[in-house]
C-alpha cells in the first residue's frame, strides 16, 4: 500500500501543528487546533485551506467546448470565457462518475477541477472520450497547487495583495468567475468559487511558488481574523450549505435526478454526452430515493449510513450528518424515498437503536448573510 501524497504545503502545514488525514490518497491537514474555532472564523472572518488535492486537467483545442459538452452533462460551450460552470461527469447509465468545476480559461482553453480521489478516473475517462475530437488533454494536478480565502473578509484580504491596477478586479469580480491576477507578487488564476457557502476565492499557482502566497495570505489576513483551516471545518461548513460530498451524497449509484441536480443537466445542447440516453429515460420518471435535508429536533446527531424511519420502516439513509456549529442543532443529507421527501415531513433517524425526530427541511440549512 503507497503512502499518501503530500501537497507543496505540507511543511507550512506541520509547522503550525496541523494534525494531518488521509483524504483521496494525499495527507491532508485535519485542524489546525479546534476545528469549530475553524468553522467559525470562515462564517465571521476568514479561513485559508489548502486544497492542492484537487486535480486540474487542462483542456485545449478546436473542439475544446464541443468535448467538453459530450465528456460532460452540462452545456460547457454556453460558458463565457473568464466564467466557470458546475457540471457532473456520468457514466453511460447515468451514474455520477464525479462532480467537478471548469473555468473556461479562453474560447479553446478550459480548467477542469475534479475531485482529489478521482481526477485519476476522470482523467481517464476524458481520454477515452477524446476519440475523433481535435483536443489536447493534459493532467496539470501534480504541478498546480490550490489555495482557497473563504469567508466574509476574503475580498479585502485578497484585494490587499493585489497591485493597485487589479484591486478593483478582485473587489468586482462576479461568484463564479475566474481571471488572471497577481497575488503577492505571485501570478494566480484567481477564481470567485468555494466550497464552504461563503463569499471567497480559490487562487491555482505552480508549487513552488505556494509557500510564499500561503504566508502572504497569513500575514495579510491576520487582522482580519483569518486562520488556517482543515478538512474538518471544510466538511462542516459545505453541509450546513447543503453542498454534496463525492462518496457520501454522490457516487455511480446515484444519478443526478436523485442527487437533487437534475437542472445541471442539459437537454438542450445538441451534444450526445455520455449518459444522456440513460438520463432521458430517468428524467421522465420518479426517483426511488431523493436526497433531501433532515433538521434534528432534539440535540443527537445523525451521522452516515444511519437510518432514516417513519414510524417501524426503513425509508431512507443518513449520507452526512452532525451539529451545526452555527445554527445550533443537529443537521443532516439523507435519500428518503419521494413520499417522504416533502420539506415538513417527521421522520426519525436510527442513533443507535434509538430513534430520534428529524424533520425534512429545504437546503440549504444556511445561507450567507442569514
Amino acid at each position: 500500500m503507497s503512502s499518501p501524497k503530500r501537497t507543496a504545503l505540507y511543511a507550512e502545514h506541520a509547522e503550525l501543528g496541523a494534525a494531518f488525514t488521509d483524504f483521496g490518497g494525499w495527507d491532508m491537514p485535519l485542524k489546525y487546533g479546534s476545528e469549530l474555532a475553524e468553522h467559525r472564523a470562515v462564517r465571521s472572518a476568514a479561513g485559508l485551506f489548502d486544497l492542492s488535492h484537487m486535480g486540474e486537467i487542462r483542456v485545449a483545442g478546436p473542439d475544446a467546448a464541443v468535448f467538453l459538452n459530450t465528456a460532460l452533462v452540462g452545456n460547457l460551450g454556453a460558458v463565457k470565457v473568464g466564467r466557470a460552470k458546475y457540471s457532473l461527469i456520468c457514466d453511460a447509465d447515468g451514474g455520477i462518475i464525479d462532480d467537478l468545476i471548469s473555468y473556461r480559461l479562453a474560447e479553446d482553453v478550459y480548467l477542469v477541477v475534479p475531485n482529489a480521489g478521482n481526477t485519476g478516473t476522470v482523467a481517464a475517462a476524458f481520454a477515452e472520450r477524446a476519440d475523433g475530437f481535435d483536443v489536447e488533454i493534459e493532467d496539470q494536478s501534480d504541478e498546480l497547487s490550490l489555495i482557497a480565502v473563504q469567508g466574509p473578509n476574503a475580498a479585502a484580504i485578497v484585494q490587499a495583495l493585489v497591485p493597485e491596477q487589479q484591486r478593483e478586479l478582485a473587489s468586482g469580480m462576479k461568484y463564479y468567475a475566474a481571471e488572471q491576477a497577481v497575488v503577492a507578487g505571485h501570478p494566480v488564476l484567481l477564481a470567485r468559487t468555494g466550497y464552504t457557502g461563503e463569499d471567497g476565492f480559490e487562487l491555482y499557482l505552480p508549487n513552488a511558488e505556494a509557500a510564499d502566497l500561503w504566508n502572504a495570505l497569513l500575514a495579510a489576513g491576520e487582522p482580519q481574523g483569518l486562520i488556517p483551516a482543515g478538512l474538518a471545518s471544510r466538511d462542516s461548513l459545505r453541509l450546513e450549505a447543503g453542498m454534496p460530498l463525492y462518496g457520501n451524497e454522490l457516487s455511480r449509484e446515484v444519478t443526478p435526478f436523485e442527487a437533487g441536480l437534475g437542472p445541471v443537466v442539459s437537454f438542450v445542447k445538441p451534444e450526445a454526452f455520455v449518459g444522456r440516453a440513460a438520463l432521458e429515460t430517468r428524467r421522465e420518471q420518479t426517483p426511488e430515493m431523493q436526497l433531501v435535508g433532515l433538521r434534528g429536533d432534539g440535540r443527537r446527531a445523525a451521522r452516515s449510513g444511519y437510518a432514516v424511519l417513519a414510524g417501524d420502516d426503513a425509508v431512507g439513509r443518513v449520507t452526512s450528518g452532525q451539529p451545526s456549529p452555527t445554527l445550533g442543532y443537529p443537521v443532516a443529507l439523507a435519500y428518503v424515498a419521494p413520499e417522504h421527501a416533502a420539506a415538513g415531513t417527521r421522520l426519525q433517524v436510527d442513533l443507535r437503536g434509538k430513534a430520534e425526530p428529524f424533520t425534512v427541511v429545504d437546503l440549504p440549512f444556511y445561507r450567507r448573510g442569514q
